[in-house]
């Protein structure tokens, strides 16, 4: 069995005037978010082998609040391909991680995570988280897949969707904006 759970950025400064998207920064908001999902990730016990994760600096600067938080250092993997990837893409990074890896966290931007989530975990009545990822995946936001597969080269649909956390189900205030009118 693989596990992967994936972590969208957090939210970034669309006010800062990086001349590259790849270099623009979290803004505070996305900065509290990041490390209340360390501190669910810890509280929830999740282990991860090995992040790998896009260069981006947004989610540079999400997994060094995401990390304080959660308290344990992990291997980190930096791969450029896994930056604005498809879906397609991610499988590919994936497929190429080494067999001794059982679970890793996967930290990059939409929307391929959501797409990757919608492609592997087919579709059903039951199923509320999908219907959630379907609705929307924020930054910050956790979604855990798992695998029947021993090998990542032989990962592929269909995984199982265990988890999908947001952060304003734990803090309602990093929930959408509200603007009065």
């Amino acid at each position: 069995m693989k596990t992967v759970t994936l972590l969208r950025h957090a939210k970034s400064d669309w006010n800062d005037s990086v001349s590259r998207d790849f270099d623009r920064p979290l803004n505070e908001r996305g900065k509290r978010a990041a490390r209340l999902m360390g501190e669910w990730a810890r509280t929830q016990k999740l282990r991860f082998d090995a992040i790998v994760a896009s260069p981006a600096v947004r989610v540079t600067e999400t997994l060094d609040h995401f990390l304080e938080a959660y308290g344990h250092s992990v291997d980190t993997r930096w791969d450029r391909r896994i930056y604005l990837a498809s879906s397609a893409t991610l499988l590919d990074v994936l497929r190429d991680l080494p067999d001794d890896l059982g679970a890793v966290l996967m930290v990059g931007h939409n929307p391929g995570l959501e797409d990757l989530v919608l492609d592997t975990v087919p579709d059903s009545a039951s199923d509320s988280l999908r219907e959630a990822v379907e609705a929307k995946y924020p930054t910050a936001t956790i979604a855990a897949l798992r695998f029947e597969a021993e090998h990542w080269t032989d990962i592929a649909r269909p995984a199982t969707l265990t988890a999908f956390t947001r952060p304003r189900d734990l803090d309602p205030a990093l929930g959408p904006d509200i603007h009065q009118h």
